[in-house]
């Protein structure tokens, strides 16, 4: 699936309910792969991801300093999307509410967490089957 080539069925994937999962890169190179849930806005093409601002996750994109590559891969049988592109943290309070409400439109409302942030990925290459 070419990048400018965003179906229906792919706006569709992003509003199910599926887990999927994130790859992030220690400072060895090797990967960090963890389940996540997931957004996605087609129109600026960021996924966001919330997690603990103490996360590993969030401490590799910290680390990567607005440079941390990411994909986030989510599967449904035969079905299935990638996401790639640049993460960058996000602790201020509206960039984390705003996550926080697209996640519970998909899924469901998170527990509070005080020390929660968003990972932002600014998302330049999509690969799937739909």
């Amino acid at each position: 699936m070419a990048r400018d080539e965003l179906s229906d069925d792919l706006r569709t994937f992003f509003t199910e309910r599926h887990l999927a999962t994130l790859t992030t890169l220690r400072a060895n190179g090797t990967p960090h792969v963890v389940p996540v849930g997931v957004t996605f806005d087609l129109e600026t093409r960021t996924a966001r991801v919330i997690t603990s601002g103490s996360s590993v996750k969030a401490r590799h994109v910290r680390d990567g300093a607005g440079t941390a590559r990411v994909a986030v891969c989510q599967v449904d049988g035969r079905r299935w999307t990638t996401l790639e592109g640049v993460a960058t943290l996000r602790d201020d309070a509206a960039s984390v509410a705003d996550a926080v409400t697209r996640y519970t439109a998909r899924y469901r409302q998170p527990r509070e967490n005080p020390a929660r942030v968003v990972l932002e990925i600014a998302v330049d290459r999509v690969l799937g089957n739909q």
